[in-house]
């Protein structure tokens, strides 16, 4: 926790300011004077990252919004407007849409950060809750964005997924019809995503407000997993934190600028170059690359309401995971058993991203074949099933009972006493 204040008005107008609106003691406590962990390491700099990315999507989307036209005749050409005529619009355009990916990305790589070090536990489940909130806005999002481009990839995208909202009972076709605003993927539906796709950045930055809110209440977790005993554990937020985030946040603009001025099409598909026709389907309906695992455990289900349910329980599992994991100790620092369950469970999250890229039916490795000619083998659909069993028994039965079988080694004392055996370690 911050605990009190430190921050003195120097001028007349600051003493003035502060006792009416404290907005710059706020800002002085939360990100110069706020005591941090003194081992952070660089895997703790994607928060930073993250409020980067928000702050670049915003800007470029009401940019983009300026010029683009929510209407099936006109949206595709309005994108291609916004490419040829627009000045810099070429420019505003990749960087809003591989800024999606990029900000998934560090999304992603904060989340499996906040697993390793036990980040979720208490007294931080109603921060973890609102990263999670934070998520599943963020996803929201990025699929309605997917969409406006009107290829035929957005249309086809918006086709499949709406219509699974369909199978849900009762509910499912009161949703399904709102959002399409007819009875099919149309001009209203575009303009619906249009909105929401509008509006919901400026709810996840609500959210996020709440999220460093509760960071600051409950104080940074870090590498060890103890909380700060003395002032020997923590440094000052600036200049120790805001260094290394600013120099993170330098190589994460030179990768995000290598994808933007090289290879701006690298993450997207061709096919959403051709208008949106519903006349003709796409061979392969594939979303983009951060929706893959789901995608893939959707497909291996064969009942399209039980795909939806574990598609989206895959998310919803996250919400409970402060409550699922039993151990007392934190950090995989310290669990050498858990490290290994984790490690494996990253490799089931890559392995579902493979197999959502790729067609069902395809196979993994052949054997041989039948006397009918059918292969014999591992195709794309069976090693969905093993890696989705995998991702939800890594969450429903490693975590609970690994907890209470496992023997953590010792943890240190203290954050001080973590870095002296921390780097004796590493010199032995």
């Amino acid at each position: 926790m911050s605990g009190h204040s430190t921050y003195e008005p120097k001028t007349g107008f600051t003493r003035w300011l502060d006792s009416r609106l404290p907005i710059i003691r706020l800002g002085y406590d939360s990100f110069v004077d706020y005591p941090t962990p003194k081992n952070l390491n660089y895997w703790y700099t994607f928060g930073g990252i993250l409020s980067l990315c928000l702050m670049t999507q915003i800007v470029t989307g009401i940019i983009l919004a300026m010029h683009y036209v929510p209407h099936v005749d006109h949206a595709f050409n309005s994108v291609e407007h916004i490419m040829r005529d627009v000045n810099h619009g070429w420019l505003i355009r990749y960087v809003h849409a591989n800024g999606a990916s990029m900000f998934l990305f560090a999304v992603y790589m904060h989340m499996f950060r906040g697993l390793y070090y036990g980040s979720y536990k208490a007294p931080r489940e109603v921060l973890w809750i609102l990263g999670c909130v934070i998520y599943l806005l963020m996803m929201a999002t990025a699929f309605m964005g997917y969409v406006l481009p009107w290829g035929q990839m957005s249309f086809h995208g918006a086709v499949v997924i709406t219509n699974l909202l369909g199978a849900f009972p009762v509910v499912g076709e009161s949703i399904t019809t709102w959002l399409w605003g007819g009875f099919a993927v149309d001009n209203p539906t575009l303009n619906r995503f249009f909105s929401l796709h509008f509006l919901m950045p400026f709810m996840i930055a609500g959210v996020v407000i709440l999220h460093v809110w509760a960071l600051h209440v409950t104080g940074q977790n870090n590498p060890s997993g103890i909380d700060p005993k003395s002032k020997e554990d923590t440094v000052p937020f600036t200049p120790y934190a805001t260094v290394k985030d600013g120099f993170a946040m330098v190589l994460f603009l030179i990768l995000f600028s290598v994808f933007v001025f090289f290879q701006p099409n690298a993450m997207g598909h061709a096919d959403n170059y051709i208008p949106a026709n519903p006349l003709v389907t796409p061979a392969h309906i594939v979303p983009e690359w951060y929706f893959l695992p789901f995608y893939a455990i959707l497909r291996a289900v064969p009942d399209k309401l039980g795909g939806a349910l574990l598609m989206f329980g895959a998310i919803g599992v996250l919400f409970v995971l402060p409550w699922l994991d039993t151990s007392k100790v934190k950090s995989l620092r310290y669990r050498p058993t858990a490290r290994v369950f984790f490690f494996l469970f990253v490799l089931t999250c890559l392995v579902l991203g493979w197999c959502g890229g790729e067609l069902p039916d395809n196979m993994v490795f052949q054997v041989g074949s039948t006397a009918s000619g059918d292969p014999i083998g591992l195709n794309f659909v069976w090693l969905s099933r093993i890696a989705a069993a995998y991702y939800f028994a890594y969450f429903l039965v490693v975590m609970p009972v690994l907890g209470l079988v496992e023997t953590p080694d010792a943890v240190p004392d203290s954050i001080s006493a973590s870095i002296l055996n921390h780097s004796a370690e590493k010199k032995g």
